[in-house]
């Protein structure tokens, strides 16, 4: 099992909703977030003072899938989600070791 973690734009998180389900991917967990990469921020003019915003609001995604959703998972994202400019997001994929159902403590593959 793997942990798919993404940083998109706030805007784009309906299309990447819309594309995880039409793959049958239907759990993940979404919350807002802020931050900076390449897209280093802007300046902007708030009652005649200018100030630089370098944290952008994002939404970050996290979602759990079997090996072999991977990749389907991971191009979905990528599809809905670029717009083609800096400041897209990121994703990273790493190991789930374990995952345990808190409501009926099933573990493994019964609690997925």
């Amino acid at each position: 099992m793997k942990l798919i973690s993404a940083v998109i734009r706030p805007e784009k998180l309906d299309d990447v909703r819309a594309a995880l389900s039409a793959v049958g991917l239907n759990g993940m967990t979404a919350w807002p977030v802020s931050g900076v990469g390449q897209q280093a921020g802007h300046r902007e003019m708030y009652r005649g003072q200018n100030y630089t915003v370098d944290l952008l609001p994002k939404v970050k995604l996290e979602l759990a899938v079997h090996e072999e959703n991977l990749e389907k998972a991971i191009d979905a994202i990528v599809q809905s989600a670029a717009s083609g400019t800096m400041g897209d997001g990121k994703i990273w994929v790493t190991q789930l070791e374990r995952i345990v159902r808190i409501r009926t403590g099933e573990t493994g593959e019964a609690a997925f």
